[in-house]
């Protein structure tokens, strides 16, 4: 009896089903029954069986606003199991441990969701005041060091639907709740190449974030050294955080494959 292909096994439903989600990539964040309709090829009827199936399991969801259906927060969660088994925090451990030994300061590595940032580990100082790790923890990217350092490289297109028109959360008297004013700190901190967090979420907290890029070039999360702004004085930040948190970034975007 010949030995069947692995390709013999395939299910068809299933296909259909993972060919549907990776609709959803780069700048596509929803789409209609409609159009997925036309990109998979598949009646209406098909598209709407297979999306309750998704939707039921948590890894689609609909915008009840557009009707429109976007990714549920189930493949985040995988998302992250993969970036815990894989790469991102495997490769920045070693390089935060290094960091924190050389400044005495707690860092982290964050990735970007959404509107949000969510820390993935944590190194922390020795010394008796110190920042409360937030590992696990939702905040809010406009007013947070990791944050600022991934959306200011989205594109104009991008930040306009990011960054919403009402007026923001103050969460410090040091947040920036002005939309253009925001947009114009975002501008500097693409050009630098890094981002503070003065104030902006708590206060005594400051905060020094740059980008980690990987293979394509492409942002995948920030690492940050942040502590209490009687030691975080704005002189140290720009004299000795900004070029080791910079090279720290460096460090782990090079285990990922990324170079310049």
């Amino acid at each position: 009896m010949a030995k069947k292909e692995k390709s013999d096994y395939l299910i068809q439903s299933v296909s259909h089903a993972l060919d549907l989600l990776e609709q959803f990539h780069d700048e596509i964040d929803e789409l209609g029954v409609t159009e997925l309709s036309k990109r998979l090829n598949l009646h209406k009827n098909n598209v709407f069986r297979l999306l309750a199936t998704l939707e039921s399991r948590g890894y689609i969801e609909q915008n009840k606003v557009t009707e429109n259906y976007r990714l549920g927060l189930k493949t985040l969660e995988l998302g992250q199991t993969f970036v815990k088994q894989m790469g991102l925090l495997r490769q920045s451990r070693p390089v935060l441990e290094e960091m924190v030994r050389e400044c005495n300061e707690t860092s982290y590595v964050a990735i970007l969701k959404d509107f949000y940032i969510i820390y993935l580990d944590v190194v922390e100082t020795d010394l008796t005041v110190r920042v409360v790790p937030r590992v696990g923890s939702r905040l809010p990217a406009y007013c947070t060091a990791a944050g600022k350092v991934q959306i200011a490289y989205l594109n104009e297109e991008e930040l306009e639907q990011y960054i919403p028109a009402k007026e923001l959360k103050a969460y410090t008297p040091h947040t920036l709740t002005d939309r253009n004013e925001l947009l114009r700190n975002l501008k500097m901190v693409a050009e630098n190449g890094y981002a503070i967090d003065d104030e902006e979420l708590d206060v005594g907290v400051r905060c020094v974030s740059a980008p980690i890029r990987d293979y394509t070039r492409r942002i995948v999360g920030a690492v940050s050294i942040s502590g209490p702004s009687m030691r975080l004085s704005l002189e140290r930040i720009d004299k000795e955080l900004i070029p080791l948190v910079k090279k720290a970034a460096e460090e782990i975007s090079f285990k990922l494959g990324y170079h310049k």
